[in-house]
């Protein structure tokens, strides 16, 4: 099977190759070329030095990576794993460093902030994951309680109870066989998070002999994670909303020798030291980093004798579980994708899947400590017995006798958490789902955009009981009575109840001033906002016995201000999304005639398009992807990503998935699909349109032979090889993703033979010191009558070709050491001589080679 990658009509990439580590390879090439700023900003928020390029509002986000060690815990887990997936997930990012100078010269945030290149560590992915995920199970909402019960009470501790989540959502379901028009199952849903910019899933097709998966990847990870489908079985996730970080109060005190901490056994030492966290634009930060026995010290108190610490499963265990996703990969029945996901660690997911032999799962994977009911609550004190980790809870499974569906609810992991999503969609999800006897695939989307609001109610009922309203009032009370619930793009009614809601929540934050102006660090400031709180919990507080708020009297007010004020816009006006860029960049290029961004949907919705209730109608958070998976033909398929598969501005697919996403439409998953156009062509004044285009070996083959085997060729080293031999040596090139072989045409006719490999994937890499994005060189000129200038001119081109097209930073050149009149052409033309050293070949013979090097920035000068 040839390496190659081909592009569907949305650009996304559908990736062929011989085996899986030449494919994690290639997917690691194209997504770095794809969605290189995004990659590597995640890499430097593990590493926690994104400040010195982002500047000081990135500070309080590296300090927390930094003390919480997050990049020390990915290279342990790394460490830890079996060689083989160590070894997979290292071709991926060999890939990634192969791909990101090119990817890194398309997107302008690199030019913009001054971010360098830097060579990726092997744990790279691990790290990136934690960073994603780290404050997914949501610890901060502990110190969020913690503070609640110093001001109100420990009564009041679980007053601000949303059961809905803060940072991600997700819905999920599956319909039997028995309950579609195929006889096969169906698997639908979508993954709520922040709606970023480039987004957080990436839509991936991977195949080679011993596997042929379509699904959406986590950019920066190999694999397909959480949504895939393998042809013979497909799998999807939910957040389970499990809770299974701990924050510990701790005693410190300072001796000779270093730093003690408090626990129930008595004082014992931590490890420490400092790091330094450069800030662009301003003075450097240093962070003193303490563990405990616990785990890392997250929160210093001013006096430095009292902090917080962080005991998280990946720190405690060394694993992530990334032994899981090549499993995945490989599985084709639910008993595979079950025995699979028992080793995964963090975060805690619920999963379904369902296979073509008519075999359905429903579990949850992952591991949650088993601790003391306070841990869960509260930030617990270390010196007390009782709060220590006693092993891990056993993870919920369901029996699937019907649709089965998840969307975050206190239903399959109840015993793993203690705040869930609000019911609302999920049992709106099972009330659709019961409307029809049979479901195909294609009618997925009129579940995935169903706008009706579960929590109308809890307001609407509460405006029912109002008395001695104004007229204005009364007639804006029965709009809203009579109102079908459903938040539409149109719906000036929706918008009104958004606008009433709204004024509602500013109300009653107004009567919780005493929670205002929480101490704590900065990147914990949205777990203590009072206003978030009272948005997420505003169902909880308005059936609360709260003995100093007249709820009543503060529903009127709202209805009595938004009844006086100018009717209200659709819905779609206000309710926009807003995707999240680093660099609060634009969405549309200059060039582009921008989209209408107005949503339908809600918080509770099914169709989750959710805003800060008590703060602004703007959507930052939704569907992050839909998909649903066709057991019974997965070419029936159907998937959407918010913007699209480029995270390059001015990529023609940026965001070309975006009017589909709007609309609630899907994408087929295998559309048609062409090869990745790697050719390039340029005018040289004087000489000519020279182009280089990837060699077709059925075609080409004979002119190949004729020039490898020429006597003038002996330096190619391919002179004794029989036709069958040199045809067999270059299909293996034509195999493998790191090597490419091009045909370079002058005015048409063939006048050389260039070769491209990636040194960290050939002989040559091994005899000098290769750096991120080197890409080495071969070049046969064709034989012919000498012309001025032929060569010079030849060399502009390739050059043009290997850094302005592909983007490299440095080429590396390596003729053999005998070969004086190369050795010369090569050094007259800019390249820098570098060692001569011996390459081992494949066949064990030795190659004495001459090193030369040319930059970018010598060919550009």
């Amino acid at each position: 099977m040839n390496a190659r990658v081909l592009r569907d009509t949305y650009g996304v990439p559908h990736l062929e190759a011989g085996d899986p580590l030449a494919l994690v390879y290639l997917q690691g090439v194209t997504t770095a070329r794809d969605r290189a700023w995004q990659i590597e900003l995640e890499r430097r928020r593990f590493l926690g030095t994104s400040a010195a390029f982002l500047g000081p509002e990135a500070v309080a986000w590296d300090v927390f990576a930094r003390q919480a060690r997050l990049a020390d815990t990915a290279q342990r887990c790394f460490e830890a794993l079996d060689d083989e997936t160590r070894e997979w997930i290292t071709a991926y990012v060999e890939g990634v460093n192969h791909g990101l100078p090119g990817g890194a010269m398309r997107a302008p945030e690199f030019a913009e902030t001054g971010l360098t290149l830097e060579a990726w560590e092997p744990w790279a992915p691990l790290g990136i994951w934690l960073a994603v995920h780290v404050l997914f199970a949501g610890f901060p909402t502990k110190l969020w309680r913690t503070h609640v019960a110093r001001q109100l009470g420990d009564e009041s501790i679980d007053l601000f109870t949303s059961e809905g989540p803060h940072g991600a959502g997700s819905n999920g379901w599956l319909i039997p066989g028995p309950r579609t028009e195929s006889g096969q199952a169906v698997l639908a849903g979508d993954p709520h998070r922040y709606i970023e910019s480039p987004g957080v899933y990436q839509q991936i097709g991977l195949r080679c002999p011993e596997y042929d998966v379509i699904g959406l990847a986590v950019p920066g990870i190999p694999g397909v994670a959480h949504f895939g489908h393998t042809g013979k079985v497909a799998w999807a996730i939910t957040n389970a909303m499990a809770d299974y970080q701990d924050l510990y109060a701790e005693q410190l005190r300072r001796t000779p020798s270093g730093v003690e901490a408090l626990g129930f056994d008595g004082w014992k030492p931590c490890s420490t030291h400092h790091e330094v966290v450069e800030v662009a634009g301003a003075a450097s930060v240093e962070v003193e980093v303490i563990e405990t026995e616990r785990g890392p010290v997250i929160i210093q108190g001013a006096d430095s004798t009292q902090a917080t610490s962080l005991r998280y499963p990946p720190r405690v265990v060394g694993r992530l579980g990334f032994e899981v996703l090549p499993k995945l990969l490989r599985a084709t029945t639910v008993d595979e994708v079950d025995a699979a996901v028992e080793g995964w660690v963090e975060p805690v997911n619920v999963v379904l899947a369902a296979d073509t032999a008519g075999g359905l799962l429903h579990r949850t994977a992952g591991i949650v400590p088993r601790r003391h009911p306070d841990n869960r609550m509260r930030v617990v004190p270390a010196w007390k017995v009782g709060h220590e980790w006693d092993g891990w809870e056993p993870m919920p499974r369901a029996t699937v006798d019907g649709p089965a569906v998840m969307a975050n609810a206190r239903e399959l992991a109840a015993p793993l958490g203690v705040e869930f999503a609000s019911p609302h969609r999920s049992r709106r999800i099972r009330e659709l789902i019961s409307t029809r006897d049979r479901w195909t695939v294609d009618q997925m989307p009129e579940i995935h955009t169903d706008t009706h609001l579960g929590s109308a109610p809890a307001i609407l009922d509460l405006l029912a009981d109002l008395e001695d309203l104004s007229p204005e009032a009364t007639k804006l009370r029965t709009e809203l009575l009579e109102w079908d619930r459903h938040m539409d793009v149109a719906s000036t009614t929706a918008s009104t109840y958004a606008a009433v809601r709204k004024a509602l929540v500013s109300r009653l934050t107004d009567h919780f001033g005493v929670l205002e102006n929480a101490e704590g660090p900065e990147v914990f400031a949205p777990w203590m906002d009072t206003l978030t709180h009272v948005s997420y919990a505003l169902q909880n507080l308005l059936h609360a016995n709260l003995p100093d708020i007249n709820v009543t009297w503060l529903a009127r007010e709202a209805l009595e201000e938004v009844a006086h004020r100018k009717p209200r816009p659709p819905w779609g006006e206000t309710h926009q999304l807003s995707p999240l860029h680093a660099l609060r960049g634009p969405l549309f290029a200059p060039n582009e005639e921008p989209i209408d961004l107005g949503l339908s949907g809600d918080h509770h919705c099914v169709m989750s398009t959710a805003s800060l209730p008590g703060l602004t109608d703007v959507c930052i958070r939704g569907s992050a992807a839909r998909y649903a998976f066709d057991l019974a033909d997965r070419s029936a398929s159907g998937w959407i990503v918010p913007l699209g598969a480029s995270g390059v501005l001015g990529d023609p697919h940026h965001h070309d998935q975006l009017p589909l996403w709007l609309r609630g439409e899907l994408a087929p998953v295998e559309g048609p699909l062409t090869r990745e156009d790697r050719s390039f062509a340029v005018e040289i004044k004087g000489f000519g349109t020279v182009r280089l285009d990837e060699a077709d070996l059925d075609r080409e083959l004979d002119l190949i032979y004729e020039w490898v085997s020429a006597e003038r060729a002996t330096y190619w080293g391919m002179g004794e090889l029989s036709r069958d031999e040199i045809a067999a040596t270059y299909r293996f090139l034509d195999s493998v993703p790191t090597h490419h072989v091009y045909v370079v045409r002058l005015d048409d006719v063939p006048i050389a033979l260039l070769q491209t490999y990636d040194p960290q994937a050939d002989p040559a890499g091994s005899a000098y010191d290769v750096q991120p994005g080197d890409l080495g060189l071969h070049l046969l000129i064709a034989p012919g009558d000498a012309q001025p200038g032929f060569t010079g001119n030849l060399l502009s081109a390739v050059g043009q070709f290997v850094f302005l097209r592909l983007g490299h930073p440095r080429v590396v050149v390596e003729p053999d050491s005998r070969n004086a009149a190369a050795i010369d052409r090569f050094h007259r033309t800019g390249f820098t001589l570098g060692p001569k050293a011996d390459i081992v070949l494949p066949d064990g013979t030795t190659k004495s080679a001459q090193f030369a090097f040319l930059t970018r920035e010598q060919f550009l000068g």
